[in-house]
């Protein structure tokens, strides 16, 4: 794995609007609803919320930086009172003489706002609006090769559901030309599970579909290594995060496990550099599955990237069920480093109501269409 320092990451462009100091800001909220009942062992969802935070300079109102926050219950660490307040704080601070011109780095961001102590997904909102903002209001949060026409290898996601709807989705998404398909797990029978499994071997060798899979922490720790054998006949390439987060079992399955263990919801809450030297230390894992909006935004999972990098431990991106403007962002982000694996980009489709974008996904990678536009209407 390449690794990539820090200033070339996030090199800024110059800058594309003037009359800096006079910024506004303003947030507002929008429920987007699932287009099927997206299961995981930790239950079924039907809609989500999303705060976006919107800036723009004084002089030029129609230039405006866009930023999503979208907190997940029952995994982030903020609940959504906390993020209409801090948003709300947020607002005033930059509409009170805030220098823009002043922000050359994703570092001067950290350095800037840290003293306000703001949860992870109101982070992220804030570094994609102000990069947007920075680099023309054009949806442009890092102007890369992507937004150019790069396409990113995606795994298609398979939500938790009965045997027939599962099996259905795997044969779909390969139909659309995906070669690695991650399938979510533990919340039905387990042998009902390896049915499933079984059936994708049996019809997809592994040299022709990667499988991952996805466990939301669902397995005891009595149980788990014995899952985890026979799990692993069918070739899988990764299990995120087999046991709940702070299960002291974990660094030993790291090293026991016939399946690389990749952590998720280990990395929430985990702040500190010296803290996630500890982590990575003591677990040792192979993979780290990294969410902006969990995991501290853009500057959060950099130092994630950044120390397992050094340690030799696999990564990638995935999206917290964001709608399209946090989706992109995502996208941008990912591809500033070396990308070797499917990243988990692929939820643009879950929303019978996403924000229109040029986002699409072709042939299981996600890419950036310039013929087609934002629709950015603001709704209460």
């Amino acid at each position: 794995m390449v690794k990539i320092s820090p200033a070339f990451v996030f090199a800024m462009h110059p800058l594309h609007i003037s009359n800096l100091m006079a910024l506004q800001a303003t947030f507002f909220k929008r429920t987007f609803h699932f287009s099927f009942s997206a299961r995981t062992s930790r239950g079924a969802m039907k809609q989500r919320d999303s705060w976006f935070l919107k800036i723009w300079d004084s002089g030029q109102p129609e230039v405006f930086g866009i930023g999503e926050a979208g907190p997940v219950p029952g995994l982030s660490a903020e609940k959504p009172v906390d993020v209409n307040e801090q948003l709300t704080q947020l607002v005033a601070h930059l509409s009170n003489g805030f220098d823009l011109s002043a922000i050359a780095t994703i570092g001067d961001i950290h350095k800037r706002f840290e003293s306000m102590g703001l949860c992870p997904s109101v982070y992220l909102a804030l570094e994609a609006a102000l990069l947007d903002l920075r680099n023309g209001g054009k949806r442009l949060v890092f102007d890369n090769e992507f937004v150019r026409g790069k396409s990113i290898p995606i795994n298609g996601l398979v939500w938790m559901g009965g045997l027939d709807f599962m099996l259905q989705q795997v044969s779909i998404k390969v139909e659309e030309g995906f070669t690695c398909i991650k399938l979510k797990i533990g919340g039905l029978n387990f042998e009902k599970e390896l049915d499933i499994l079984q059936f994708v071997r049996r019809k997809y060798f592994r040299d022709q579909i990667t499988l991952r899979l996805d466990a939301n922490g669902a397995f005891k720790s009595d149980q788990v290594m014995l899952k985890l054998m026979d799990l692993a006949q069918y070739g899988i390439h990764s299990i995120e995060q087999p046991l709940k987060a702070g299960s002291p079992f974990l660094p030993e399955l790291c090293q026991k496990s016939p399946i690389p263990v990749a952590l998720d919801e280990e990395l929430i809450g985990v702040g500190t550099r010296q803290d996630r030297e500890e982590l990575l230390d003591r677990v040792k894992p192979q993979f780290l599955v990294l969410k902006p909006s969990l995991h501290g935004g853009f500057h959060g999972c950099a130092d994630w990237i950044d120390l397992a990098t050094t340690r030799n431990i696999g990564w990638w991106i995935t999206s917290a069920m964001e709608s399209n403007v946090g989706l992109n962002a995502l996208a941008q982000f990912v591809c500033q480093y070396p990308i070797s694996i499917p990243q988990g980009l692929g939820t643009g489709m879950i929303f019978r109501d996403n924000i229109p974008s040029p986002l699409e996904v072709t042939k299981g990678t996600l890419r950036w269409n310039n013929q087609e536009n934002w629709d950015l209407e603001e709704e209460d």
